[in-house]
């Protein structure tokens, strides 16, 4: 336990952890559904938000994107996502939360380039999102580079590539998607909204 010299005594000690991780989220075969399901519903040019407005930038983002929902024949993997966001969150912030109300958005990477560079996934006038999923899709010895990082100070923590790991981390912590540099990474993101942070 790490000891201060302060005369205060605090009611709580801060239980958030930085990230949260699940292996085996979601199957080999689970996996290369949800990439069929996604490319066969087409996919779209990614953009980031800067004052509250959408733009279109490669400095920042460079993919292409799906937006997944329940009648996409996806029911399954929210019901699938939702236990085990529960479980995590018991375990690792217990944020008050509420549900997964922007749907899932696939993302896939392509060499040579695609990346995301560093980013939060909250803003001001949005909805108020406290924990950011995702969830590698694609097999990594499929593709070089496009590894995730997060970061709690200067020096990012590399997190697990494996196929149907899912991560899940506050919604404030900064990350990035570093670019691909030899075939694709697909990946399955989404967010946890829930009451105004107090």
């Amino acid at each position: 336990m790490i000891k201060f010299n302060n005369p205060s005594w605090n009611f709580y000690l801060d239980k958030i952890h930085f990230y949260s991780y699940w292996n085996g989220a979601f199957t080999k075969e689970e996996c290369e559904r949800i990439i069929k399901i996604a490319k066969n519903k087409g996919l779209i040019k990614g953009t980031t938000a800067v004052d509250g407005k959408a733009i279109s930038t490669s400095k920042v983002r460079k993919s292409k994107i799906s937006w997944l929902y329940c009648n996409d024949d996806m029911h399954w993997a929210f019901r699938r996502i939702t236990d085990i966001v529960l479980n995590l969150n018991q375990r690792f912030f217990q944020f008050d939360i509420f549900g997964l109300n922007e749907g899932f958005q696939f993302t896939n990477y392509k060499a040579p380039g695609d990346k995301y560079g560093k980013h939060v996934d909250r803003a001001l006038d949005m909805v108020v999102r406290k924990l950011s999923i995702s969830i590698q899709l694609t097999d990594p010895k499929e593709y070089e580079g496009g590894e995730l990082y997060l970061y709690e100070g200067d020096k990012g923590t590399l997190m697990d590539k494996k196929q149907g790991t899912l991560v899940m981390f506050p919604s404030y912590v900064v990350h990035e998607v570093m670019p691909v540099t030899k075939g694709e990474r697909n990946s399955l993101v989404t967010w946890v909204t829930g009451k105004q942070f107090k």
